[in-house]
């Protein structure tokens, strides 16, 4: 890079930073906006553009394929169903309303695309909050907080995990025995909060019909196909590594979405053409785009300043380091999408640890895997703080962003200020009990 380009690169970098927060573009415009301007200083080669596309095609694939398996469920009218048994459950309780959302979003968004599930569940969330006379901005953003949540509960739960995960070769099983409990904790603290963050929501009592008319399956069979496809692609993740031919997380989504095409297309039930408009492309290419604009604020050599200077802030000191790690990554990540900049962080950590002599120059390669025991916290506290930092703001994550615009659909937008009232105290909570299994973590090691 020639020093003007290393000038100008942050500052683009921030300006679309800015721009986004301060709601001056849409996102997505802001970012290409971005990509355009360091194209036209030329920050990027031809070769290295391709590099960073090639970065961003993990997290991008596992994304667009469970966004595909997850549509195919919609013309069943399984969701319709089950929004009604969501209502028959709550029995008029706001309370039992609350703890159905965590109940009914964490176990789906451990498998598939947070902003998905969002897209699928905040309908039967707010049609249940309608029944209930509930005002249901504060429920869409709880299910974005869960939803974003249970990306912590499996390695494929969320793009910024999986990055990390693979980044040092950690296998499904593998998280699923070191992590997945400290993500299921960040859900389960969230309960104890919800009494004093919702009390109005929390102290609901409405009378309900008491012959509230279940809504049928309107495919059964196509139903069950879609399902069995879910089924065969969470199977997939299980077992997919340690096949004869390994297959990772990405490849598996993308069969997985495959399967789901197919099915659609046999059955008929409707065009792939209207499947496939339903992909949030827009987010694909917002994270796409973001990833760039990652790749080059690493060309400039910032991240590898910022990794010598962690070596002489923090020595050999990993718990400290992995602290640093949770708690700034959260703050940042609630004004930066996730996943790149977790990308960027991981560049961060490998440089600091090879600065440190925790492990040799070659660990900065993508296929270095012989990571000591050591470092699992630190990789798991930027996990944490990644995935968990993007629930205080309506910008740290896409479920955040989805969340809102489905409740400006409905008439009722969705502020910043609104968001972070009820965001930022759940963060916190979540980022404390984190730190403990942190530690919990490093002393075990």
């Amino acid at each position: 890079m020639t020093d003007l380009q290393v000038i100008v690169t942050p500052i683009i970098f921030a300006g679309v930073i800015l721009c986004i927060v301060f709601n001056v573009l849409d996102i997505v415009l802001a970012a290409l906006i971005g990509v355009s301007t360091m194209l036209l200083f030329g920050v990027f080669t031809s070769q290295e553009f391709l590099n960073a596309a090639q970065t961003a095609g993990g997290p991008i694939s596992l994304l667009f394929g469970g966004m595909v398996v997850a549509r195919t469920l919609v013309p069943t009218g399984l969701f319709d169903l089950l929004g009604t048994y969501f209502l028959r459950a709550t029995g008029g309780s706001g309370k039992r309303f609350l703890l159905g959302i965590v109940i009914m979003t964490a176990p789906v968004c451990a498998f598939l695309p947070n902003a998905t599930v969002v897209i699928l569940i905040a309908p039967i969330i707010i049609r249940a909050a309608k029944a209930l006379n509930i005002d249901y901005v504060a429920p869409v953003v709880l299910t974005a907080i869960v939803s974003n949540s249970a990306g912590l509960l499996t390695l494929v739960g969320d793009p910024a995990t999986f990055l990390v995960g693979s980044s040092i070769g950690m296998s499904f099983g593998e998280y699923l025995r070191k992590v997945s409990l400290g993500g299921l904790i960040s859900i389960i603290v969230l309960i104890p909060v919800l009494p004093w963050l919702m009390k109005d929501i929390w102290q609901t009592k409405r009378s309900l019909p008491s012959d509230l008319p279940l809504p049928s399956l309107e495919r059964p069979l196509f139903c069950v196909m879609a399902l069995l496809v879910l089924v065969v692609m969470v199977l997939l993740f299980l077992v997919g590594e340690k096949m004869p031919a390994p297959l990772l997380p990405p490849s598996v989504a993308i069969v997985g979405a495959s399967l789901a095409l197919l099915v659609i297309y046999g059955v008929r039930v409707e065009p792939l053409d209207r499947v496939l408009q339903d992909v949030d492309w827009k987010t694909l290419l917002f994270l796409t785009c973001m990833f760039l604009m990652v790749e080059a604020i690493t060309r400039t050599g910032i991240l590898q300043s910022v990794s010598q200077g962690m070596y002489g802030w923090f020595g050999t000191q990993l718990l400290m380091v992995a602290m640093v790690m949770l708690v700034g990554v959260a703050l940042t990540s609630g004004f930066l999408a996730n996943i790149p900049l977790v990308a960027a962080m991981i560049l961060v950590v490998k440089g600091y640890l090879v600065a440190a002599e925790f492990v040799p120059e070659l660990a900065l390669g993508r296929a270095f895997t012989d990571w000591p025991a050591s470092t699992l916290p630190v990789f798991v506290g930027m996990m944490f703080g990644g995935t968990l930092g993007g629930n205080a703001t309506l910008i740290g994550a896409s479920a955040n962003v989805v969340g809102a615009g489905i409740c400006a659909s409905y008439g009722r937008p969705v502020s910043f200020i609104t968001f972070a009232r009820y965001g930022a105290p759940l963060t916190a909570v979540q980022l404390t009990f984190s730190m403990i299994y942190i530690l919990l973590l490093a002393w075990l090691i």
